[in-house]
């Protein structure tokens, strides 16, 4: 199995604490060694933004020199993918988002019937709708790749070291990924 993870956070505080707390649980299955763990760090990649040219979905390839051929390769090759995101302004990072926009003219070459995990952290307490609007949009992402939701996970925590200090979460966290 492939996982595959994108860290949306340009810094290293809570989302980086989940995806670690996610891939212990993935590393505690009986079958890790069978499970090939890839990380993708949004904020170190060049990616142009999307024109909506289709050049990507016609000539397979992006006509921008990025680094989103190697982002789909990924997308292509994993099993389950896990969108790790801080709330931006009721949405996603930009860093996440530009990654994502490059998926839609691949689309049909990103493969069916992939297992899909959110984790969404932010400020605001859990009954605030930042999260719902954020998982919606996933949901819509995943319906139209033809992508099944295997987890989605809200996370409130403020300051960047809140979430290392919330041991029930985190026990959540690792159990979500001991059972992708």
């Amino acid at each position: 199995m492939k996982v595959l993870i994108f860290n949306g956070s340009p810094r290293k505080g809570n989302t980086l604490t989940a995806i670690r707390a996610i891939e212990k649980g993935i590393e505690s299955r009986p079958d890790a060694a069978d499970i090939e763990i890839t990380r993708i760090d949004a904020e170190g990649k060049n990616i142009v933004p999307c024109k909506a040219c289709n050049a990507c979905g016609s000539m397979s390839r992006c006509i921008f020199a990025d680094d989103s051929p190697e982002i789909n390769e990924a997308v292509e090759a994993a099993d389950v993918i896990v969108f790790a995101t801080p709330v931006y302004w009721w949405g996603v990072t930009a860093q996440l988002k530009l990654v994502i926009d490059k998926f839609y003219s691949r689309a049909s070459k990103l493969g069916k019937g992939k297992k899909v995990g959110t984790v969404v952290i932010g400020g605001a307490e859990l009954n605030d709708p930042e999260y719902d609007v954020i998982q919606k949009q996933f949901e819509c992402i995943a319906g139209f790749l033809g992508w099944e939701m295997a987890f989605e996970k809200s996370i409130s925590a403020s300051g960047p070291k809140d979430l290392a200090g919330d041991q029930d979460t985190l026990a959540e966290l690792e159990a979500l990924g001991a059972g992708l």
